[in-house]
């Protein structure tokens, strides 16, 4: 006879099924939360399902008999996730990690070619093996590979929902708390920021991304204002580009005190086989404090350009 309690065969733990819930009631929160980010409807995410409406509404309501790898993989490209999402997308719907061997089969950003499939996967070995951090990204400033020394300038960043520094790195350093204890002097940082926003948004005006980032700028007021005021005055002196002012010295504080504070240029080294995914590596050369040109810049409001 069973007395254990809630061991016996036929018993649920209640605490099981408390668990359960609150992953089902995270995922639901989790993927309206995506699809509103991205100013997707419904319908528009069952397009690229290539399902019914009906029945992605019953996806995001949690109403789903079983959630398969292959389905969950689906649903991480139609809402277009970073790896880190994927990850939560998999915990909250099935408690566990993706499988690596399927994560390469259906993660969003592997070409169906098999030869620029290699490429990038060679490429990101070449990545990992500098010491600098670099990182590859698209138009809207979507972060689609980031090398260990990338990572690890960003160890110590609390999740957010919707500005980690492996997802978008404009979305970081304009919405993310943790961004001034890493992007030292984060006024200048964000001016920065917002003038590529507005650059970006000038090429690719009807993208949903950038105008989603935007229109998070105006909800915010002190984002709003500097947007609306002090970008364009500053753009005037300083220019509009985040990048392709290389001479530009910002600073940043690496989390290893052994580095510390350090100079910081945006150099942009992007091969003609990546320019031609529509993609863009940068790489974030850091400088000693003692660099002459770091000290010149601290008394100037706009040293070079951006």
């Amino acid at each position: 006879m069973d007395t254990g309690g809630y061991a016996g065969v036929g018993r649920t733990d209640p605490r099981d099924s408390l668990a359960a819930k609150i992953r089902a009631r995270r995922l639901q929160r989790f993927l309206k939360g995506r699809r509103d980010h991205l100013s997707l409807s419904q319908e528009e995410v069952a397009e690229r399902l290539e399902i019914s409406g009906r029945s992605y509404g019953n996806w995001e309501r949690g109403r789903v008999k079983e959630w398969t790898d292959h389905k969950l993989y689906s649903l991480a490209h139609a809402l277009e996730m970073s790896e880190y999402q994927t990850d939560r997308l998999f915990r909250y719907a099935v408690d566990r990690a993706p499988q690596p061997a399927l994560r390469a089969m259906f993660h969003r950003d592997r070409p169906t070619d098999p030869d620029t499939a290699a490429f990038l996967g060679d490429y990101g070995v070449m990545m990992d093996a500098l010491s600098l951090p670099t990182f590859v990204i698209d138009h809207r400033w979507g972060v689609k590979m980031a090398n260990k020394a990338y990572h690890d300038l960003f160890e110590g960043v609390r999740d957010h929902p919707t500005a980690m520094p492996a997802d978008n790195f404009l979305r970081f350093g304009l919405f993310h708390p943790d961004a001034p204890a890493v992007l030292v002097d984060h006024l200048k940082w964000q001016l920065a920021m917002l003038a590529q926003l507005s650059s970006s948004l000038e090429r690719h005006d009807e993208d949903t991304v950038l105008q989603a980032i935007r229109r998070d700028v105006h909800q915010h007021p002190v984002l709003r204002d500097t947007y609306l005021k002090d970008m364009p005055d500053w753009v005037l002196g300083c220019g509009a580009d985040l990048v392709h002012h290389e001479g530009s010295l910002r600073e940043l504080r690496h989390p290893d005190p052994r580095i510390g504070l350090q100079g910081c240029r945006l150099v942009e080294e992007t091969p003609r086989s990546l320019q031609a995914l529509g993609l863009m590596r940068i790489t974030l050369v850091l400088v000693g404090p003692d660099d002459g040109c770091m000290h010149e810049r601290r008394g100037s409001h706009c040293h070079h350009a951006a």
